[in-house]
């Protein structure tokens, strides 16, 4: 392995060892506190743009699954580690983190002190970087005015997709920002024919369908940056059927209402993040990737109620929409891996088409 460095836009410089695509690369440096899961966060649409470290001391123990599985693209632009596993046993290895890596063009560093660098995260905000062989011939000017754009494009389907249940009990329009499969999984499982359709899909289209519901995906990058998702969805909500909105949809739905997002200061990424149940007081763990937020400020009360909060710092987690069949959450009750301790929220879902019916 040769030496690498990460060159942080504030002039702060790691130095480690390379691993995975020997090339460089830039984006925003985000950490995620996962103990699990390392490839479905390289697989996550929502970091497309970001360099994701991971907080856990020793990534890639249980290999990397066959390459036929279906959300195998990675999707972080790189990823450092404070140290990987050369040595996977897991029986569904079929090579290294490394040579993932090497595979898909990404760029890898470890062997720095990850620790460290989450707390300068922490302390003033997320940053952009780049991993690179040369610290000296970054241009820190360049590198501070990089800025995610056209993500959502990037990661959403082209054309409608169709996937059908064992048994269909109902259908639903499946808004693409950047899904996870694992949300097609859980509604499938529930006898849901998903019509998957491009991030631009507009009402008409959804109406053609004649959905008994409509699910609002994940996906990456800022939510203002939405203007046609938005002004789509407007139109979509007001067809008066069931909608359930998960991370993105969730803020896209409230930019939609006229509320307003912010940027959280260094997001809340990993598989240990508690909200309260508003309505319950009840408390759960959470999988969470997002570094945007509804302002709790600009919610009206005459058209939303809090429904869930983060713990933490009392940020927004989730919205009830009154005189609409509209609910939204920021976190992923689908989330593996990591805690499906709010998987109640799809038969929410669920239980709000069959009302329809």
């Amino acid at each position: 392995m040769a030496k690498a460095y990460l060159v942080l836009e504030n002039g702060r410089v790691f130095e480690g060892e390379s691993f995975g695509y020997e090339g460089e690369t830039l984006g925003e440096v985000v950490f995620s506190t996962a103990m699990t899961g390392y490839l479905e966060s390289l697989t996550d649409k929502s970091y497309s743009g970001q360099i994701l470290v991971s907080t856990f001391p020793l990534i890639g123990n249980y290999g990397v699954i066959p390459p036929d599985f279906e959300s195998d693209r990675i999707h972080v632009k790189g990823y450092i580690v404070g140290r990987w596993c050369q040595t996977p046993s897991n029986f569904r290895s079929e090579g290294s983190l490394d040579a993932f890596l090497k595979a898909q063009k990404v760029p890898g560093l470890y062997g720095i002190d990850t620790r460290e660098l989450t707390k300068i995260i922490r302390e003033s905000g997320v940053m952009n970087g780049t991993i690179t062989r040369d610290p000296k011939s970054v241009d820190l000017a360049a590198l501070r005015s990089y800025r995610v754009e056209g993500a959502v494009p990037a990661v959403s389907t082209a054309k409608e997709i169709v996937k059908l249940p064992d048994e269909k009990k109902y259908t639903v329009a499946l808004m693409d920002y950047g899904y996870k499969e694992n949300i097609a999984r859980k509604l499938l499982a529930r006898g849901c024919e998903l019509h998957i359709l491009p991030h631009d899909a507009t009402a008409a289209e959804v109406k053609a369908l004649a959905p008994d519901g409509v699910m609002l995906s994940n996906g990456p990058g800022d939510p203002a940056d939405n203007r046609i998702e938005i002004e789509n969805l407007r139109e979509i909500i007001a067809l008066g059927i069931p909608v359930f909105g998960i991370c993105l949809g969730h803020q896209l739905t409230a930019l939609a209402h006229g509320f307003s997002t912010e940027k959280l200061k260094y997001g809340h990424r990993g598989a240990n993040q508690p909200v309260r149940d508003l309505t319950t007081g009840r408390v759960y763990i959470s999988s969470q990737n997002h570094g945007y937020a509804v302002k709790t400020g600009s919610v009206s009360a005459d058209v939303a109620s809090l429904y869930f909060e983060n713990v933490n710092d009392g940020t927004c987690e989730g919205l009830l929409y009154k005189n609409e069949r509209v609910f939204t959450v920021q976190f992923h009750p689908e989330g593996c891996g990591g805690p499906q301790d709010s998987d109640f929220l799809f038969d929410k879902f669920i239980a709000m088409m069959e009302e329809g019916k």
